[in-house]
């Protein structure tokens, strides 16, 4: 079964493919989009979650967004276009690391779809790329939360991530200052992969006539296992809003 189809499966009750409550997603877009009328990039917007959230209430909002899925951007419009939010947004299926634009982006984002650049640093670089002078990263990704030990290796997680302490280290390396951040609370990561294991296998309990039914119900299976067995409370999630750091005030950074 394509692993995005499970993924469109899996998402249909929690729309935002990441441990985020609607609360934490409205908190977060209210403090990167104060003016109100920014350009607004998603590179991996999936359907367009993210973006919807950003355009409604705000009508002086015009939005982009990057996804290598053709099936998904198009689902994504017809959402969009459904909502009467068509007119200020502009899809694009290709990969977002290819993707270019005649102007910047007040704001560009990028949560949990950093794996398509090949990891947090060089989703940063792409997003420089994009950002306008004075302008705001929305960047979500994973951390340890404790040292994984091999089932939460085994559950398909690359020992790619570092703590948090060390994850802000690196991105302020980088040149980007911290203006906020959320790390995902455990409630938010239960209801994320109860409705992510469980919308899938209720899928699959509803079309047992479907071909792909049953690969759909061991992929809940094993997600579940994987979750409960291996990095539930080692697994972090941290979602962080970014400036560029200028370079008259990089040198009050003391290196660690």
């Amino acid at each position: 079964m394509d692993r995005r189809r499970i993924s469109a499966l899996a998402h249909a009750d929690h729309p935002i493919a990441a441990p985020l409550s609607d609360a934490s997603v409205a908190r977060l877009l209210d403090r990167a989009l104060r003016d109100g009328a920014e350009r607004v990039l998603d590179l991996g917007c999936g359907e367009g979650a993210w973006l919807i959230r950003a355009l409604e209430g705000r009508s002086e909002v015009r939005a982009e967004g990057v996804d290598l899925d053709a099936d998904t951007i198009a689902r994504a419009r017809e959402d969009i276009a459904a909502r009467g939010l068509g007119d200020r947004v502009t899809l694009h299926a290709q990969d977002a690391r290819e993707f270019t634009a005649d102007d910047r982006f007040g704001l560009v984002l990028c949560v949990g779809a950093t794996h398509a650049f090949g990891g947090l640093l060089p989703t940063l670089e792409a997003v420089r790329r994009h950002l306008a002078p004075g302008g705001t990263a929305l960047i979500g990704d994973g951390f340890w939360e404790r040292e994984p030990d091999q089932r939460t290796l085994d559950a398909g997680f690359a020992d790619e991530f570092t703590d948090l302490g060390t994850t802000v280290d690196r991105i302020v390396a980088d040149g980007w200052t911290p203006v906020y951040g959320h790390v995902s609370t455990t409630e938010e990561w239960d209801e994320y992969e109860w409705s992510w294991t469980g919308t899938l296998s209720r899928w699959a309990l509803d079309h047992p006539a479907d071909p792909d039914s049953g690969e759909a119900y061991a992929a809940a299976a094993e997600h579940r296992a994987g979750w409960l067995h291996g990095y539930r409370h080692t697994l972090g999630f941290v979602t962080f809003l970014l400036r560029r750091t200028p370079d008259d005030l990089r040198v009050w950074i003391t290196p660690r």
